[in-house]
């Protein structure tokens, strides 16, 4: 009776919603619009489909030799610059990491400051941000520039004149107090805005929210985890491979309430598909890294879901890790493309390349999964995905022992899994060229060992649980791999090795150009075959995303470096030094001693600082905005 009384309050309320929605307007046919017009870059991934590719064509594979430097600007801000600007008409729009500075620069007048809006934020909110203070980017939709704050809150600005429309706090608490921070990029869609949370590393219970573009009022929110009134599920109508989920999954696959500081965060990135109404985007790991403290599946941690733009109803979901042992966020982008032939049959398909070293494509419509194959030969914590729907292993990782941290225990140490926590590829955009029908792919080539030690919850403190170092797959001399992906048959089609991880967000143009960038600083242009054409070092590392845009009949190509993100912790956040890598240690380890001072600077940063220590002798701290165009 319970079961058939909660769908029926999930039914009265998504018809009660989707009778709403009738009466909406659409922001994103203008969105649509303007993103069809290549002059500009609307979007943070260029499309809805997250595509990352630009029309363009001035800067052709014969030409971006001659690339040069036409004009740069400052952010003022050190730390980690990962996202890129907003083009929009002559004016760009530059964000920063904490605290959230956000640029209107004149296209037609040298860059000048059109205005300048900088957030007042509780410093406190740095110490909670696990992986250094950056921001993924701002969105555009009905004249409002969409920010999402480090601490949480939500703020649409008059894309004219900078003034503050409305504000809304996406988390509990702005101070920190509760471990939530916001990092991820908002998108518009219809009259909403999508917006997720982070920190899954203090036990934040994940969700995504839509807020009413006009007003900022809360339309819906789903939980990652939770009972199906709060994930938006329906037990009958929601399927996982095809079939029913059932009744409170979000709920019966945790011990007791564990669900609910179960993580799951969604600080990656939304995809949005138009005909079938879809959103489409990846849950986190669960809390805590240790995995012997929370037995079960732990759903919906590690899922991809397919929700109703209007509802928030989930349609279909996906869990690729089930209880996550390595911390293998799944809230890499998922790329729309439609008529791919797989075994010659036309599909409309979803391409997600995870964390976990799997590249996934799957029916977007139904979340059939075609196609499971990892994009780096050096994974190796499980054989395969298996895909025969008539086991009880259908859709799931077969897990090599040697490599579990579950099977290990606690206090042992697990050595040589590949990848890293940090993934075969973690939130750097991938691109996809309609003209090759491939998808180039910055990824990470990197292993670790990985020990898991009892924590306990305290709201507003690491939930971590685990000690973790890295280092390159062995015989390897390269942290990194920029690599061309067909995803209809789950192949590497070339590989293009890199000193350090490709951290950037890359970018595919009809000039036959694909761009990245590197932590050293490089933005880099290679051929379809991975040949490169150009490079030129900027100031800093490069963890932003390349953008495309033509100003006054001329192609230029954008980027922000300044070195951070997980990667670059250790020169984001000065975790090199020992004190600083000493006192990192007694802010998350809950009183575990951590060894000498080489094992202490090794393991501070979640196993980013010693697995990157070289990257010092390279880059250092910036936060700049690059522009490059050919000669005149």
């Amino acid at each position: 009776m319970r079961v058939l009384a909660k769908t029926a309050y999930l039914l009265t309320t998504a018809a009660l919603m989707s009778f709403g929605a009738v009466h909406m307007t659409s922001a994103n046919e203008e969105l649509m619009k303007m993103a069809e017009n290549p002059k500009d870059w609307v979007m943070q991934t260029g499309d809805y489909a997250n595509t990352r590719f630009s029309k363009l064509n001035q800067i052709t594979k014969d030409n971006v030799k001659n690339l040069q430097v036409k004009w740069s600007f400052s952010t003022g801000v050190l730390r980690g610059h990962e996202g890129g600007p907003l083009i929009i008409g002559d004016v760009m729009y530059v964000h920063a990491p904490f605290p959230n500075t956000v640029y209107a620069l004149d296209l037609n007048n040298d860059g000048k400051i059109l205005w300048k809006y900088e957030p007042k934020q509780d410093p406190n909110v740095i110490g909670i941000m696990c992986c250094d203070t950056v921001n993924r980017g701002v969105a555009y939709g009905d004249g409002k520039i969409i920010l999402n704050q480090a601490d949480t809150t939500v703020v649409a600005l008059d894309a004219k004149s900078g003034k503050v429309v409305w504000t809304v706090k996406n988390g509990d608490q702005v101070d920190g107090g509760k471990g939530e921070s916001g990092t991820s990029a908002p998108v518009v869609v219809k009259d909403k805005v999508i917006v997720g949370i982070s920190g899954a590393e203090y036990g934040v219970r994940g969700h995504i929210s839509a807020y009413n573009l006009s007003d900022g009022k809360l339309a819906w929110r789903a939980y990652s985890t939770g009972p199906d009134a709060e994930t938006l599920i329906d037990p009958e109508k929601t399927t996982h491979l095809g079939k029913p989920v059932g009744s409170d999954s979000g709920t019966n696959t945790w011990e007791g309430e564990q669900w609910k500081t179960g993580g799951g965060t969604t600080w990656g990135w939304y995809a949005y598909d138009p005909k079938l109404n879809l959103i489409y985007y990846g849950t986190g790991n669960p809390s805590t890294w240790n995995p012997v403290q929370r037995p079960g599946d732990n759903r919906w941690s590690m899922t991809i879901m397919a929700r109703d733009a209007d509802t928030g109803m989930a349609k279909w979901l996906y869990q690729m890790t089930p209880h996550d042992e390595w911390d293998y966020d799944g809230v890499n982008e998922m790329i729309l493309v439609d008529g791919m032939d797989i075994k010659g049959a036309k599909r409309d398909v979803l391409v997600h390349f995870d964390r976990n070293g799997f590249a996934y494509t799957m029916d977007r419509a139904n979340g059939e999964l075609l196609v499971a194959k990892k994009y780096d030969p050096a994974v190796n914590w499980a054989t395969e995905v298996n895909m025969d729907p008539s086991s009880d292993q259908y859709g799931r990782p077969q897990v090599v022992a040697k490599y579990s941290t579950q099977a290990n225990g606690e206090d042992t140490n697990s050595t040589g899994i590949c990848p890293a926590a940090l993934g075969t590829k973690d939130q750097q955009p991938a691109t996809y060229s309609p003209k090759t029908g491939l998808f180039y792919v910055p990824t990470n080539h990197v292993c670790m060992d990985y020990e898991p030690y009892k924590v306990s919850y305290t709201a507003g403190q690491p939930y971590v649980g685990a000690t973790v170092s890295m280092y390159p797959p062995p015989g390897a001399d390269h942290m990194g791999n920029f690599i061309a992906w067909d995803a209809a048959k789950g192949e590497i089609v070339w590989s293009k090795p890199e000193k350090f991880s490709v951290w950037s967000g890359a970018l595919a143009t009809d000039g036959d150009v694909v761009f990245y960038g590197t932590l050293e600083g490089y933005i880099k242009a290679v051929d379809h075959d991975g040949n490169e054409l150009y490079k030129f070092k900027t100031p800093s590392g490069i963890i932003g995303n390349i953008t495309a845009y033509e100003h006054g009949g001329k192609q230029y190509i954008a980027v922000l470096s300044g070195v951070g993100g997980w990667a670059g912790i250790g020169l984001a956040g000065g975790l090199l030094s020992p004190e600083n890598a000493a006192a990192w240690h007694g802010a998350v380890d809950q009183g575990r001693e951590q060894g000498d001072e080489t094992a202490v600077v090794g393991t501070a940063g979640l196993g980013a600082v010693g697995g990157y220590a070289a990257l010092a002798d390279y880059t250092t701290l910036g936060g700049q905005l690059t522009v490059f165009g050919l000669p005149d």
